[in-house]
């Protein structure tokens, strides 16, 4: 992906990305108590490229992420997943490897595995569920070949 990137607003997840960046995740993958991605999507509206920081783990190959907001916020999924509904292909930094990715919203049973894999290992969406008034999405991340991104 050779094309201007914007980073969150949110200044403690920027500062985060840019540790990220500058350390090609040695600083910045373990954090919160949790391992962490960047993520680069679409933007749904601007057509903008967007970075941000998440927590994530690994099932099967596969990058696992929770579309949470911060347990007070608003009642909808984060700006990164509705540009992931929008677009699904995306760009993923795990350590100092990239590579494009395509997401999909996992359902049913592989929903309610993978929501009780991340948040037993980040407790954290737990509380945020208690304060949701909607099913958190759980998002699967799928390796793509640069060939098949669009």
């Amino acid at each position: 992906m050779n094309t201007t990137v914007t980073d969150s607003p949110e200044p403690f997840v920027a500062e985060h990305v840019h540790r990220y960046l500058a350390s090609d995740g040695e600083d910045g993958y373990l954090e919160g108590g949790m391992t962490n991605l960047l993520l680069t999507t679409l933007g749904r509206r601007s057509g903008q490229w967007r970075r941000t920081a998440l927590f994530f783990t690994e099932d099967a190959g596969r990058l696992v992420l929770v579309a949470s907001s911060a347990a007070m916020g608003p009642p909808r999924p984060p700006d990164w997943y509705l540009n992931l509904q929008a677009t699904p292909e995306a760009f993923v930094q795990v350590r100092a490897e990239k590579y494009p990715v395509r997401a999909r919203t996992a359902r049913g049973a592989e929903r309610e595995r993978l929501w009780t894999l991340m948040a037993t290992k980040a407790p954290i969406y737990q509380r945020h569920a208690a304060h949701s008034r909607w099913e958190i999405p759980v998002v699967v991340l799928e390796r793509i070949d640069e060939e098949q991104s669009t």
